[in-house]
C-alpha cells in the first residue's frame, strides 16, 4: 500500500500555514518516518514547489519517506492526482481538498481527509508496535429493513473501504 499525503493541506489542518513552516514540515516528515517504521507502508508526502523556482520536480528520501516538491508552475494537487492515477487502487490519498479528492477517488484510490488520517497517525504513534492489534473501524449495524439478506452486514463499498483501511 502506498500513502500519498498532501503536505501543506495536512499541516494547515494541524494549526495553519503561518509561522515556522520549515519546522512544521520537518515535524510532519519525522512523524511520517516513525509511522512508516510501525506500519511498513510506502509513504510519499507532496508539497507545493510552485514558488521555489525549480523547473523540475524535486524528490528526496528522508528515512524511507519520499518527499516530493512540485515543479515551478505546477500545483501539488496536480501532482497528487497524477500519482493517484498511476497507483490506482494500490494507494491511499490523504487530503481535505475537494478538488483533489474527487479525481483521486475516480482513479480508484482510497481518499482520507487530513483529519481522519491525523487521528490514525496519532493513534499509531502513541501505541507501542508490539501492542498493536490492527483495529478495525467500529461497526454500527443498520436498522432492519425490508431488504433480504443479513441486516447487520455492511454494504459492499463500506466493507471494501474497511478492508483497505485495516492496514492503516
Amino acid at each position: 500500500m502506498h500513502l500519498i499525503i498532501d503536505g501543506y493541506n495536512f499541516i494547515g489542518r494541524q494549526g495553519g500555514l503561518r509561522g515556522d513552516i520549515e519546522g512544521k514540515r520537518g515535524r510532519l516528515i519525522s512523524d511520517l518516518r516513525r509511522y512508516r517504521k510501525i506500519k511498513h507502508h510506502d509513504v510519499t508526502v507532496v508539497f507545493d514547489g510552485t514558488r521555489s523556482g525549480y523547473p523540475f520536480e524535486d524528490r528526496e528520501q528522508e528515512g524511507g519517506v519520499s518527499v516530493v516538491y512540485s515543479r515551478q508552475g505546477e500545483l501539488a494537487d496536480d501532482l497528487i492526482i497524477r500519482m493517484a492515477e498511476v497507483w490506482g487502487q494500490g494507494c491511499i490519498v490523504v487530503t481535505s481538498d475537494r478538488a483533489v479528492r474527487q479525481p483521486c477517488a475516480a482513479s480508484g484510490a482510497l481518499v482520507l481527509s487530513s483529519g481522519e488520517f491525523e487521528s490514525r497517525l496519532r493513534a499509531a504513534l502513541s501505541v507501542e508496535p508490539s501492542v498493536q492489534t490492527g483495529e478495525d473501524a467500529p461497526f454500527y449495524p443498520r436498522p432492519i429493513s425490508e431488504k433480504s439478506g443479513n441486516p447487520y452486514r455492511r454494504p459492499k463499498k463500506e466493507r471494501q473501504r474497511a478492508s483497505r483501511l485495516r492496514a492503516l
